[in-house]
């Protein structure tokens, strides 16, 4: 079983940048599409930014321009830089990732980080 051990969040002034990220713990698996979420109190969750397996890549209005989705195939690790950090970027921002395991059997699972608190204010 894979667990997804997210780390990054924290506080940020307006105009500053985080880069949260996503490691998948153990082996006989590769990444096939990755995506990151957040989720504000009393907010819907939304889709911030996401990769298919082959690398293309798709991000919320409110934040293409700014946000930058990646991947570290060496560290089974994704990544999420996040720049020019607004207040409205406030919220738990979560990893979800689907992974085709190999080993020791051919299947597919999804998996949720824990989620980390980002906050930006002044």
């Amino acid at each position: 079983q894979v667990q997804l051990v997210q780390s990054g969040g924290g506080l940020v002034q307006p105009g500053g940048s985080l880069r949260l990220s996503c490691a998948a713990s153990g082996s006989g698996f590769d990444i096939y599409t990755m995506t990151w979420y957040r989720q504000a109190p009393g907010k819907q969750r939304e889709l911030v930014a996401g990769m298919s397996s082959g690398g293309n890549t798709n991000y919320a209005d409110s934040v293409k321009g700014r946000f930058t989705i990646s991947r570290d195939n060496a560290k089974n690790t994704v990544y999420l830089q996040m720049n020019s950090l607004k207040s409205e970027d406030t919220a738990v921002y979560y990893c979800y990732l689907v992974i085709s395991h190999t080993i020791p059997t051919t299947r597919w699972q999804h998996y949720w980080g824990q989620g980390t608190q980002v906050t930006v204010s002044s």
